[in-house]
């Protein structure tokens, strides 16, 4: 394996303005005038520091860096929009702001904008794999713990960062908000020569996050377990079959509490799924979208005593907005969830049973998922009990660590959590503010799974926007009136 150590060589051609420390270098002369034409014709100006090492000991030249664009006018005390595009648990570069998503938006809007680059299950240096699990998310960490570093010296301010990120990116948007300067990171991050400072954000947007991996099988299986393609297949039924008895014990286990502080058990979930997917045509609706009866809810003049708030309990979807009210008269008061979740099916098709540890279980190919946690040979690996007993196997105590350091639920609501309170201390700290949404027709992972983040989050005392975006399949970025709207209300 080769590695480079830079910091050394960059120090010396520093001019007496540029900074190091720790072995990291940052010089606030180096940056470049750039402009970007937004879509409505505006032009942004800004200013490009460009390919900055975040760790000491960099064993990827294409990808462990970051790029930081400073609009006008932005000081030391501008907010940090730290977008990262990673997806498919892949190497991701670092990109520069695009025009149509939130990075442009956020320079419009006068924010900092940082994108890092990460290694991914596809990183490679001299026939070794080195960017699989964790390595990515160490990538983002190490990446924040350098604009701590030099949070002095650098406009944006490191103490206001808000992590973006869709899919797999949503995914590691999640896992740093809920892993701010966890110790089960340090040694690692040490040894990557990253900063000693701490690794926290305010806040995370996860569009679709494809996250709690180890459940996901389990999910996908009990949501759409009774769907034409799961009933028809002979060879997948069964898998899907088994995997769906496993809910209950799952759902159970994590005692979670709706919006209105209420238990929520495998008895119930089906009804909380149904009143969100709900909210989310009545959300629509307000706004003017045509929803059809045939998708299977239930319409009204009237409200009715069972219908659910729009905005129920603690969950502060459609911020620095009052509850909206339906308009021409109809409320959306009841949703036939099978009929829906056929729907779903109809407009995409479903992912083989099981959705994501595939190898080997009834003669399918590794996912990638199967190589997120596979060796630096390249070798992919089951990550689940149940893929594999099917292969006849144990989990190897590494992929087992590694699939709970890549977890999210893991570290949210445990006892050292202080939400948004870490700074100095370095303590295990959650963002404090969450912005989740996942599409009211995406079907890459179950509904249950950014649900579940959401409402573990809300336990925890996190400010939390949940929303099913509706009529969305797998995407991020939308909405961007929205999204930035939300992040004035937080800061």
């Amino acid at each position: 394996m080769k590695k480079i150590i830079i910091a050394t060589v960059i120090a010396f051609t520093l001019c007496a303005c540029g900074h190091s420390k720790q072995g990291l270098t940052f010089n606030p002369n180096d940056g470049e005038e750039a402009e970007l034409t937004m879509p409505d014709g505006e032009v942004v100006r800004y200013t490009a520091y460009e390919h900055l090492y975040y760790v000491r000991n960099v064993e990827d030249t294409a990808y462990q860096y970051l790029n930081v664009y400073v609009p006008e006018g932005a000081t030391r005390t501008t907010p940090i929009l730290l977008r990262t595009y990673i997806g498919g648990y892949m190497s991701a570069k670092a990109r520069r702001p695009q025009a149509g998503d939130a990075t442009g938006r956020a320079l419009k809007e006068g924010y900092v904008v940082v994108i890092p680059g990460s290694r991914g299950r596809d990183a490679m240096q001299d026939n070794v794999y080195i960017g699989r699990a964790p390595k990515g998310l160490l990538d983002l960490k190490a990446a924040i713990r350098y604009l701590r570093l030099f949070d002095r010296e650098m406009p944006g301010n490191a103490e206001r960062i808000i992590i973006d990120g869709t899919s797999a990116g949503g995914a590691m948007s999640a896992l740093v908000g809920a892993t701010g300067n966890h110790p089960a990171y340090d040694e690692m991050l040490s040894d990557m020569g990253a900063a000693k400072e701490s690794d926290d954000v305010y806040a995370a947007v996860c569009f679709c996050p494809i996250t709690d991996l180890e459940h996901a099988d389990i999910v996908y299986e009990w949501l759409y377990n009774g769907t034409p393609s799961r009933q028809r297949s002979a060879q997948q039924l069964p898998i899907s079959n088994q995997l769906k008895e496993q809910f209950p014990n799952y759902i159970n286990d994590l005692k979670l509490k709706d919006w209105d502080g209420n238990e929520v058990t495998a008895d119930n979930y089906m009804d909380l799924l149904r009143r969100e997917l709900i909210r989310s045509a009545q959300t629509a609706k307000n706004a003017g979208a045509d929803i059809s009866d045939t998708l299977g809810f239930a319409f009204s003049q009237e409200t009715m005593g069972g219908m659910p708030p729009i905005n129920g309990g603690k969950n502060t979807a459609l911020p620095m907005m009052q509850a909206p009210q339906p308009q021409r008269g109809e409320y959306v008061i009841g949703l036939d969830m099978q009929r829906y979740l056929n729907y779903v099916a109809s407009t995409q098709p479903l992912k083989t049973a099981p959705a994501f540890d595939t190898k080997g279980v009834v003669g399918q190919h590794a996912s990638a998922e199967n190589e997120l946690f596979g060796g630096t040979d390249g070798s992919s690996m089951n990550f689940t009990v149940y893929s594999a007993y099917k292969n006849g196997k144990d989990l190897p105590k590494e992929v087992v660590d590694n699939v709970y350091l890549m977890n999210p639920m893991n570290f949210i609501g445990i006892e050292e959590n202080e939400v948004g309170k870490n700074k100095k201390e370095n303590k295990h700290a959650v963002a404090q503010h969450w912005y989740i949404r996942h599409g009211a027709r995406d079907r890459d992972t179950g509904f249950p799974i950014p649900l579940n983040l959401a409402l573990k989050l809300n336990e925890a005392g996190c400010d939390v926007n949940f929303l099913f975006a509706w009529n969305r399949g797998h995407s991020g970025d939308y909405a961007l009136d929205e999204l930035f709207g939300w992040m004035k209300s937080i800061l």
